[in-house]
């Protein structure tokens, strides 16, 4: 059976170790208070060159010395960016774990950001930014969190090219060591994995390191509203925002089967309603995306010029026509409410066969819950949620006002 064990680390940080006893490979999944949201305004691009920087040699190895290092052992690392959190991941057999370990601790405790590296960094920043051309769907998405989202936390995880262009290297290493601290940070295992063992291991190499980083904060209110942008292509972009439940919230599952309904596969109502019965757009889904303190639902459809309007004008009739009770046409039935709670507990059982992504969902649970859960209590949590639940949450549901972002050849009639 597996088991959960959270412990506190001499330096401050919470360790969380899930112990899978039919695993054999090991996940890492290490948080650090250092995103986007985080970075000084006129250094936008601090995070995005440290995800790159952190991979390019620690202590006393070089950038291909600590590949190698790594390489030896069989183990992958990886980082990411959110709004909150830098993110470092890693992976491979639990039995070469101790032997990793100090060379993840590294990573983050002694990083070196070579001047020989900074440049090639700044380079490749700038041509992600400058991709974006290439990828509509993406600039859509961005320009919608843009405006949803108060600032700071809707900037651009890809930072801009003042902010690249400004960055030197003692910013990097600064800023690093006022970010990187113990008190804000997570580290989680899961798989193959001794939880004593580990924390004394940690407690070992993490002497000496102390402190925390404040939290962002929001500056001002989010601009939300309607935007298109032009641009000339066959395609056109869709993408809308509305209010829902933070994580913390008791109706988040609720929600969670809410968008199951909508979007869990061809048989969700988006799929089924644009796409399969109109043929109006080659890609629409919906997804929930629940924080700590708020949480949204993102919608989007890729379709042509001539469907535009018509895309927009159903996608948006969908996601409102579901709230309401069934007298008003709202609500779902028990056939689609069953689908969708198999297809979301089918979700979780897949997501413990990779230790890689239970070690991710415990430092994401403890992001946005402050504890762990383990896959049966989520999965309990899905079963004690009834079809008559989530009609109940549909009769008092609203979007609210949406945030709608259309980008191709023609503005759109807003719907709202």
């Amino acid at each position: 059976m597996q088991r959960i064990t959270v412990r506190t680390l001499a330096c401050g940080m919470p360790l969380i170790v899930e112990t899978i006893p039919s695993a054999r490979s090991v996940g890492v999944s290490w948080l650090l208070p250092a995103g986007f949201a985080t970075e000084p305004a006129d250094r936008l691009g601090l995070c995005a060159m440290w995800s790159e920087l952190l991979l390019r040699g620690a202590g006393s190895l070089s950038s291909r010395a600590q590949a190698d290092a790594f390489d030896g052992l069989g183990f992958t690392r990886s980082s990411d960016v959110i709004s909150t959190h830098l993110s470092l991941g890693f992976a491979g057999l639990g039995s070469r774990l101790d032997e990793a370990l100090p060379l993840i601790v590294d990573m983050v405790r002694r990083p070196r950001f070579d001047e020989e590296g900074v440049e090639p960094t700044r380079d490749l920043c700038l041509q992600a930014l400058d991709s974006l051309p290439d990828d509509p769907q993406e600039r859509a998405m961005l320009l919608l969190r843009e405006l949803h989202l108060p600032p700071p936390f809707n900037r651009n995880d890809m930072g801009t090219r003042e902010g690249l262009g400004a960055i030197t290297r003692d910013d990097l290493v600064q800023r690093w060591l006022e970010r990187a601290r113990p008190e804000g940070s997570v580290l989680a295992v899961a798989g193959a994995a001794n939880a004593d063992q580990i924390a004394a291991r940690l407690d070992a190499l993490l002497g000496g390191w102390t402190g925390g980083a404040a939290e962002p904060a929001a500056t001002a209110a989010p601009t939300r509203g309607r935007r298109h942008e032009h641009d000339e292509t066959n395609q056109v972009h869709i993408a809308i925002a509305h209010e829902a439940p933070p994580e913390r919230d008791d109706e988040s599952m609720v929600e969670r089967l809410i968008v199951g309904v909508l979007s869990g596969g061809m048989s969700g109502r988006l799929f089924t309603e644009v796409r399969e019965k109109r043929s109006l757009c080659y890609s629409v889904y919906a997804t929930y995306r629940a924080e700590r303190d708020d949480g949204r639902i993102v919608a989007y459809a890729g379709t042509t010029p001539e469907r535009a309007q018509q895309t927009l004008d159903v996608l948006w009739g969908e996601l409102t026509r579901i709230n309401g009770d069934a007298a008003s046409g709202g609500g779902v039935t028990r056939e689609e409410f069953e689908r969708a709670a198999v297809g979301l507990k089918s979700k979780v059982v897949m997501s413990g066969e990779s230790t890689g992504a239970r070690a991710g969902s415990l430092t994401s649970d403890w992001r946005r819950l402050g504890r762990a859960r383990s896959l049966e209590e989520i999965a309990g949590a899905i079963d004690a949620v009834t079809v008559e639940r989530v009609n109940a949450r549909l009769a008092a549901r609203s979007p609210g006002t949406p945030t709608i972002v259309t980008l191709g050849p023609a503005e759109l009639t807003s719907p709202v």
